[in-house]
């Protein structure tokens, strides 16, 4: 899927001269004449906004604040284009929450660089927020998703594949009851045949890896279990 630059500019030909640049490149691109336009079409989730700083009706610094201060828009990227070189516009600009500040007039090759660099950040921060989610953690219980480890009050044990995989969903159905139906699906797939009686013997050895904290573990008779709410 082509990723999405929103471009803003009071001038027609510097639109029309990044648009035909950066489709060549690749892109899909949006265009906008003013701030106002700016901020309605970055609903439009763009993976980058190129912002000219003198725009009529909003410019491009008060629309980075209405785009920051809105939470389905301030993690887009921003890039300000602009012919005013002061410093005091850049310190602004990026203090507002912009990425980058190009001077005009643009060297392509440096634009479409710095774009990709941009991205590239913002990738990266996405990668990382993601593996924070790989964090499961509930009471003495710390799973890490992404490196098969379970820690019990702070210390390593080790589970099995099957054993860590069930204890990460109770993890992250903490106070619902889980059927033993919905663990051999979620864990096992409906293209195995196992009986729910296998369910029982990982639960069993779950519990006595847990030790002191067994009691987690609620058996809700004829159904399935809960991870207790801590």
């Amino acid at each position: 899927m082509k990723q999405k630059i929103l471009i803003a500019d009071d001038e027609r030909d510097i639109i029309d001269f990044l648009k035909y640049n950066l489709e060549k490149e690749g892109f899909d691109v949006l265009t906008a004449k003013n701030g106002v336009e700016a901020v309605s079409l970055a609903k439009k989730n763009p993976s980058l906004i190129l912002l000219d700083v003198m725009m009529p009706e909003m410019d491009g610094l008060e629309a980075v604040r209405v785009l920051k201060k809105n939470s389905a828009t301030a993690k887009i990227p921003v890039i300000f284009l602009t012919a005013r070189g002061s410093e005091v516009d850049e310190v602004v600009g990026l203090e507002l929450g912009a990425d980058d500040y190009i001077v005009k007039p643009i060297s392509i090759p440096k634009l479409i660089a710095r774009i990709k660099l941009t991205l590239r950040k913002k990738s990266s921060a996405k990668d990382e927020e993601s593996l924070k989610t790989e964090i499961l953690r509930h009471g003495v219980i710390e799973i890490n998703r992404s490196r098969y480890n379970v820690f019990i009050s702070k210390k390593e044990v080790f589970f099995p594949k099957k054993e860590f995989e069930v204890l990460a969903y109770l993890v992250k159905n903490a106070g619902k009851v889980v059927t033993r139906e919905t663990l051999l699906s979620q864990i096992w797939g409906s293209d195995v045949f196992v009986i729910e009686r296998t369910v029982d013997v990982h639960i069993r050895k779950i519990r006595e890896k847990l030790g002191a904290h067994a009691d987690y573990i609620d058996t809700i008779k004829g159904v399935g279990y809960r991870l207790r709410e801590i």
